[in-house]
């Protein structure tokens, strides 16, 4: 694997060159998304059609638009939707009309608050137009009238999410879902779709014991549609991370999942701490990001969310000052890194049975001391194989290990691969 150096500066080019893309939770936007991230790593893409029934809900029409804007009397685009994809409500139906502007400011979002910035807006599940634009524009504007034109289609077609698998030892998966719909936002979520292929790389380059499973879907109907697919074989996943929000300068924030001693609970709660990264866990509640359907009751399956700076908890969320600038490498880096300690505790954390359990096994006999000779922490070392013999009674993890006797859980796992090895211990 590249230093995480080089690595933040390529998830940064992916951010780059997904941004100008204009992404619903259907289209061509979608889809030029996923063609872009299946560069980097293999891709199975899937197409449910409109009208497909999944869960309590209805796959909808696919959304595609080619042009848009706003014209004055002289035809100059005060509003422009090729200078960004933001500046058009997501999901708006076709309209070319002409109008006065008091007719049209009832189709007219800014953010008066922020007067040079552009909101986010959607209109997924009704019929609507409207435009997205700087209070700062709007307030430029002189009364007259204003040619409007969205060249948009909403046709029966296809929802569009893509998966990409690293196998495993096992069959039992972790997933790892982050979600396509956002068009030019550069933290939410195009730097959790660069730190997810990233993380896929990464793990590839092993051979990981957890079979992963990485999803890119569209936010709410999307992780909807993946569950209703697999339903049938959603009790292999065992584990599960959301990713977004991951490139700002913030702390790093887990939201805990539903059950809230998962073992992705315990495992990111460890990870975070022992890095003594600034950071903070939160509790679930059944807002935010696709966690929320993972963690529904019905499934109720142990899936997390991990970002920086949560969502709606900057003012720049869901407006265009969430642009290139306000991510960066080295932070895209730091989310990846904790990710990457994260799924290491996870794919090593075990339960053992002691096979001497009457008594301490002579260590020094069969070599297990000298195996550690040379080693800057020869002592926790020798620690960590009593702590394990000791708690490997087939209720403790090697992370409850960890934590009761203070030891790093890299040290415990170790002190258990030789122990095993040696044949003290079994799974």
């Amino acid at each position: 694997m590249a230093p995480m150096t080089d690595t933040g500066e390529e998830m940064y080019g992916l951010v780059e060159r997904l941004y100008p893309l204009c992404r619903s939770i259907t289209g061509d936007g979608v889809r030029a998304t996923l063609d872009i991230v299946g560069e980097y790593l293999p891709l199975q893409v899937h197409e449910v059609p409109t009208g497909t029934q999944v869960l309590d809900w209805t796959v909808p029409q696919e959304w595609n638009i080619r042009d848009a804007y706003i014209a004055d009397s002289t035809g100059r685009r005060v509003v422009d939707f090729a200078a960004s994809s933001l500046h058009v409500l997501g999901y708006s139906v076709p309209v070319a009309r002409t109008m006065p502007l008091s007719e049209l400011r009832a189709h007219l979002h800014t953010l008066p608050d922020h007067p040079n910035w552009v909101p986010y807006r959607t209109s997924y599940y009704k019929p609507e137009w409207g435009f997205c634009l700087a209070q700062e524009t709007l307030d430029a504007l002189p009364d007259g009238d204003y040619e409007v034109r969205i060249d948009s289609t909403l046709a029966d077609g296809h929802l569009t999410y893509a998966e990409h698998v690293v196998p495993g030892q096992v069959a039992d998966e972790v997933i790892v879902s982050c979600h396509t719909c956002h068009p030019s936002l550069a933290n939410d979520n195009l730097a959790g779709i660069a730190v997810a292929t990233f993380l896929a790389r990464a793990l590839a380059e092993q051979t990981p014991y957890y079979t992963y499973r990485f999803i890119y879907a569209p936010g709410t109907i999307g992780a909807i549609t993946w569950l209703a697919r697999n339903a049938e074989r959603v009790d292999r996943v065992k584990h599960g991370l959301v990713l977004a929000c991951a490139g700002d300068s913030g702390q790093l924030t887990y939201k805990q999942s539903r059950r809230g001693d998962a073992e992705i609970d315990r495992v990111l709660r460890h990870v975070l701490a022992a890095s003594e990264r600034p950071h903070q866990v939160n509790e679930f509640t059944p807002y935010g990001y696709d966690e929320r359907q993972y963690c529904s009751p019905g499934f109720n399956l142990g899936v997390g969310s991990l970002t920086r700076t949560p969502y709606a908890g900057y003012p720049e969320y869901h407006t265009s000052a969430d642009n290139l600038d306000y991510v960066s490498p080295t932070a895209m880096a730091d989310t990846l890194a904790v990710c990457r300690e994260a799924f290491a505790v996870l794919d090593r954390n075990r339960r053992y049975l002691n096979l001497s359990p009457y008594g301490e096994p002579q260590l020094g006999r069969r070599g297990l001391y000298d195996a550690l000779g040379g080693r800057s922490d020869t002592k926790q070392a020798q620690m960590a194989m009593l702590w394990v013999l000791n708690l490997s009674d087939g209720e403790h993890s090697l992370l409850d290990v960890a934590e009761k006797s203070g030891l790093p859980f890299d040290t415990v796992a170790d002190a258990a691969g030789a122990l095993h090895e040696a044949g003290l211990i079994k799974t």
